[in-house]
């Protein structure tokens, strides 16, 4: 079973993470899903993939997401989805954690816990990456890989999120 993992779209659904996501059995979103573009439209679009797990972060309206936090067990495996990691003590009561609220892209073990932030796949933050994730589940441990997505080439010396600096 492979499951799409995204956050951080903060309105912003690009085709590139749709096209990384496409495939999957099923997609899970922790958090921060709304913006210009609106939660739910958000939701929708990624619904029209499969079954969408979705939890608000802390710049979400309680809307579309119902919860903060979501337990569920996909392929026999506990999944716990968080917008942040860092609201949770330790040792975690999942075999993955699934988070974001960083925009950091990682993957991560806590004692038996597999600990996964897909990173952003929304506006760019900084010079972090854009970036999705999958969630591998059946033979052997609950196994992630991150993709940075390919946004094409950028101008030299400026950054997708910044605007140039008036001289």
């Amino acid at each position: 079973m492979h499951i799409g993992l995204l956050s951080d779209t903060h309105g912003l659904l690009r085709p590139e993470a749709l096209a990384a996501l496409g495939g999957d059995d099923a997609l899970i979103h922790a958090g921060d899903i709304g913006g210009a573009l609106g939660e739910e439209a958000i939701l929708s679009a990624l619904a029209s993939f499969g079954p969408v797990y979705a939890i608000r972060g802390n710049n979400d309206l309680p809307r579309g997401a119902a919860s903060e936090r979501l337990r569920l067990t996909l392929g026999g495996v506990s999944i716990l989805v968080v917008h942040d990691v860092n609201e949770l003590s330790t040792p975690y009561d999942a075999d993955v954690v699934v988070c974001g609220h960083s925009h950091r892209p990682s993957v991560t073990s806590s004692g038996r816990t597999l600990v996964v932030n897909p990173g952003s796949a929304g506006p760019r933050r900084f010079s972090l990456p854009v970036s999705v994730g999958r969630l591998i589940l059946g033979d052997g441990p609950p196994r992630a890989e991150l993709t940075v997505l390919d946004l094409g080439p950028r101008a030299p010396g400026r950054s997708a999120s910044r605007p140039p600096r008036p001289r």
